[in-house]
């Protein structure tokens, strides 16, 4: 049988690998070794497959086609931009544990939108290259429909978690899986505040990691975080479907956080620790 044994919160910032010269070095050293202790994290877990929850940026999908959820099951290569300064590489695709995901949420009222070939954008290509690659794991990548309206409500982003928790569970086959959450915290894309980092919300978000209060993102409502984090700020779907899927009783350890406006967001690292 499948296990989640772990899981992460954690950024996929594309100015992370396209752009570091630009922010405050000590900033960029402390989110580097965040992405390093993940990785030594993983390893001493000894998961061998990372579910990947990230959002499209109008880079992979279009006016044409917003799915509000999406499993890759078959090749998987990225990234899709060229100025991440990652060379296009093939992303290992754990197909079996994919497809029984997709059918068993096929089975309970989940329609999920496939894709059989991706080529990922930074929203699950920048924490792949960071913390799955350098672990030597597979993946499997979701996407959700936290960036460009419309979007997917929050508390059908906790029942797809709990769902994705419990097809892992179901797995016949042995696994040990962690779960990524990624995105966020506060940003502005594309409007007049962009640059500008809220603090204070993103302590409150992280807050509610460390605590392990899923509902607490849950209840946030869209225009609370529009006004304090932001148009970028409502990625933290990704971080619900994460933090659902885990097993109860889970609490966060951070890791780092660090504001930085050169990049456009606020920074935050954690890990989502089960119940002893």
């Amino acid at each position: 049988m499948a296990q989640i044994v772990g899981g992460f919160i954690m950024p996929h910032d594309p100015l992370i690998t396209g752009n570091p010269e630009i922010a405050d070095q000590a900033q960029v050293a402390a989110v580097e070794a965040a992405f390093a202790r993940v990785v030594e994290r993983v390893k001493a877990l000894k998961a061998d497959t990372a579910i990947v929850i990230g959002d499209d940026h109008f880079t992979m999908f279009g006016p044409h086609c917003l799915p509000q959820y999406l499993i890759g099951i078959g090749d998987v290569e990225g990234p899709e931009e060229n100025w991440l300064r990652i060379e296009r590489y093939t992303v290992p695709n754990n197909t079996a544990l994919a497809e029984h995901i997709m059918n068993f949420g096929f089975e309970r009222g989940f329609d999920w939108a496939v894709a059989k070939s991706l080529v990922l954008d930074h929203g699950t290509m920048i924490p792949i290259h960071k913390a799955v690659t350098p672990a030597g794991m597979r993946t499997i990548p979701i996407y959700t429909a936290s960036g460009v309206t419309p979007l997917l409500r929050t508390k059908r982003a906790k029942e797809l978690g709990q769902m994705i928790g419990a097809a892992v569970a179901a797995f016949p086959g042995d696994g040990r899986v962690v779960m990524y959450g990624t995105g966020g915290i506060s940003h502005w894309v594309g409007t007049a505040e962009m640059g500008r980092v809220n603090v204070e919300f993103d302590r409150l978000v992280l807050g509610m990691v460390e605590r392990g209060d899923v509902d607490g993102l849950v209840n946030l409502s869209d225009e609370y975080v529009l006004e304090h984090g932001g148009n970028g700020a409502l990625e933290i779907r990704n971080w619900i479907v994460a933090m659902a899927a885990m097993p109860a009783g889970i609490r966060g350890e951070l890791f780092c956080y660090e504001p930085m406006p050169p990049w456009i967001t606020g920074i935050g690292i954690a890990e989502l620790k089960l119940a002893a």
